[in-house]
């Protein structure tokens, strides 16, 4: 009888604790519930957030440089290595022309010759292989043949001094060396750096 009581006290304590438990899960369900009520609400993206990840998708495959920043950097670098590609090539051009530039300077700003006079036979070589050949119209300057070349007042410039063709049938003719320099540029070297040579380095005539 006893082990009968003991028994259904068992029974009874084990419902009793089954009964408490309920409590303990309602109240802990009801502070979850409490908890998500008052966490805030998940935040809505900012505006632009695209453009920062795309931005830090530019940094990340650029290197951690913008990739705007990379570009000039490559421009940059190509207009030095361009710039200095002609500036070795306008060296030499200048090595080229300097001497057949210098003589002509000296012909018509010295004294060397005095006005309506004749060359002579090498500085008219010089002037006719290096400069007159070359002219854009050096066929119509030549005509029907080379009787001299001399140096006179310009027709219109009288202050100035040019070079003259004196053609085998009497009629002379002037030219510009500048004209004459300028095609040879553009004849012998590679038109990039002729063009930017000429522009730099004659005055239109």
């Amino acid at each position: 009888m006893a082990a009968a009581v003991a028994a259904a006290l068992l029974l009874r304590g084990g419902s009793t604790c089954r009964g408490l438990r309920l409590p303990v899960f309602s109240a802990a369900a009801h502070r979850l519930r409490l908890f998500q009520a008052a966490a805030p609400a998940a935040c809505p993206p900012r505006e632009g957030g695209g453009s920062t990840i795309a931005a830090t998708a530019e940094l990340d495959s650029s290197g951690g440089e913008p990739r705007g920043s990379s570009d000039k950097m490559g421009n940059l670098w190509g207009t030095l290595l361009e710039n200095k590609r002609y500036r070795d090539k306008e060296a030499a051009i200048l090595k080229d022309i300097e001497p057949i530039r210098t003589l002509t300077k000296e012909i018509l700003h010295s004294e060397r010759y005095r006005d309506g006079e004749r060359l002579s036979g090498e500085d008219e070589k010089a002037v006719v292989e290096n400069l007159l050949v070359y002219h854009p119209h050096s066929e119509d300057k030549i005509g029907c043949g080379i009787d001299c070349i001399m140096v006179d007042r310009h027709p219109r410039f009288r202050n100035s001094r040019c070079l003259f063709v004196v053609r085998t049938d009497g009629i002379f003719i002037d030219f510009s060396y500048q004209k004459c320099l300028r095609e040879y540029v553009r004849v012998k070297y590679p038109t990039w750096a002729a063009e930017r040579f000429i522009r730099e380095h004659f005055k239109r005539t």
